[in-house]
């Protein structure tokens, strides 16, 4: 099992903060559980976060990127997915992601997706751009230079000059009419319809 996640509430400067995540690993599980540890406490740790959360989260994605790949040889050359949602104050939510973990918001009874796939055919100028190439072979999912089924990642060091590493960002308010906020790999997106109804949560 690969995937690691992040559930827990905390006060730090008067402030309450929800913090929530799940990292997809790939070649092992050391980038995802080193995620664990300290995605967060980068982000918190940032000067910015309280007046400019986007870019404290931006930069911090950054940092610990270049923080794994800087240890590599401790870590592997595995890699890893992240979406990560901080609700602060109980009314402020901000999603990030690298990857093809999504977060999904219900918000009366309709579904909002609030992360982008990002996946190797949609990022395909951008890894062509960098020297590298898709493969879309019969029966599989298109990868970046055949191996890799997402164009952003933590980690993944043999391939680091073709991916990338930036968060896609959203923020929005939460309110009464705010259901629930599921967080998942594509372990689960990929197999399951997911909808939505005001009462009720299914699966088809």
């Amino acid at each position: 099992m690969e995937d690691y996640h992040v559930a827990k509430f905390m006060q730090i400067q008067q402030h309450e903060l929800g913090l929530f995540a799940i990292y997809d690993g790939h070649l092992g599980d050391t980038i995802p559980s080193y995620l664990q540890k300290h995605l967060f406490a980068n982000i918190l740790k940032e000067e910015e976060f309280w007046v400019d959360p986007s870019r404290a989260i931006s930069k911090a994605y950054e940092k610990t990127d270049q923080a794994i790949l800087s240890q590599s040889s401790d870590l592997g050359r595995g890699g890893s997915t992240a979406v990560t949602a901080i609700l602060i104050n109980g009314i402020k939510l901000w999603v990030a992601n690298v990857g093809d973990s999504r977060a999904v918001l219900s918000r009366g009874g309709q579904a909002i997706q609030m992360t982008t796939d990002h996946e190797p055919n949609t990022e395909r100028g951008s890894i062509e751009n960098r020297g590298g190439f898709v493969s879309n072979m019969p029966g599989d999912v298109p990868r970046v230079n055949g191996q890799l089924a997402v164009s952003r990642a933590f980690g993944d060091k043999s391939l680091k000059s073709h991916l990338r590493s930036d968060p896609d960002i959203q923020w929005t308010n939460i309110d009464n009419d705010t259901d629930i906020l599921i967080l998942a790999s594509d372990g689960l997106w990929k197999v399951k319809t997911f909808y939505l109804d005001v009462s009720l949560l299914s699966w088809k």
